[in-house]
């Protein structure tokens, strides 16, 4: 693409990663439009994100309204067309709440909030947001979440594992005893994506590992690899330029 991506942050009441996300997209020089979430269109997006957040204050579940909103239909649509969508934390439950990703994020089996930085093992780096990582490698990200435990029925799991889907797991830092599952997720999944590659829901937060001074730039290759993608995907990026 001779321009960077224009990409839609979808704010939801009680959003609270969006202005990260346009932070991280600024280091970058990509375009950023705050799309609230009474809107039914997403403007002229290459991509689309979901942040992190409480959306409507978490009543009923994590998302269980959220999925209601106008927005989320533009945003499967987008997604069904091909379009690469990111949901991290909250932006991971209303994904799966809304359909567009399987299972559900539960309470933490240890019943508190864990906000910290993470070790995750990237099972296979493919898709708009991993195509840069290398299988086998592991990152790091914080995660900020009291109700990130993946859950899903043995027959979806096996699914999800047998068709490659499962592409982040919580995993121990070198030397350090258990596997480093922080929630009690099942097979320690902290991030999967749709069958096509192009929607990736994880918990940890990409947005906040963009600079070296609070932590890491793990998180800007995530967003590089959407850049690279969208360089490999002339026919998806003409049709919403």
């Amino acid at each position: 693409m001779s321009r960077g991506p224009r990409v839609a942050v979808v704010v939801f009441p009680g959003t609270w990663s969006d202005r990260d996300f346009a932070h991280a997209a600024g280091l970058l020089d990509w375009e950023v439009r705050l799309v609230w979430h009474a809107e039914a269109e997403l403007g002229d997006a290459d991509a689309v994100v979901l942040p992190g957040g409480f959306a409507h204050g978490d009543h009923l579940r994590t998302g269980a309204i959220a999925r209601f909103s106008p927005v989320m239909t533009a945003v499967a649509s987008f997604a069904d067309a091909g379009g690469p969508v990111l949901g991290s934390c909250n932006g991971f439950q209303i994904l799966t709440e809304a359909g567009i990703l399987p299972g559900a994020l539960l309470r933490n089996d240890h019943l508190e909030f864990r906000c910290d930085w993470q070790a995750l093992r990237v099972e296979r780096a493919a898709g708009a947001w991993l195509g840069g990582l290398q299988p086998g490698e592991t990152i790091s990200l914080p995660i900020s979440h009291g109700e990130g435990r993946y859950y899903a029925d043995e027959a979806v799991l096996d699914e999800l594992e047998r068709a490659g889907r499962v592409v982040l797991r919580y995993a121990g830092e070198p030397g350090s005893p258990g596997d480093g599952n922080p929630n009690g997720s099942l097979r320690s999944i902290a991030g999967i994506v749709n069958e096509r590659g192009n929607v990736l829901g994880l918990m940890p937060h990409p947005e906040r590992a963009v600079e070296a001074e609070v932590g890491g730039t793990d998180g800007l290759r995530l967003l590089r690899s959407l850049e690279r993608w969208l360089v490999a995907q002339p026919a998806a990026a003409e049709r919403r330029a």
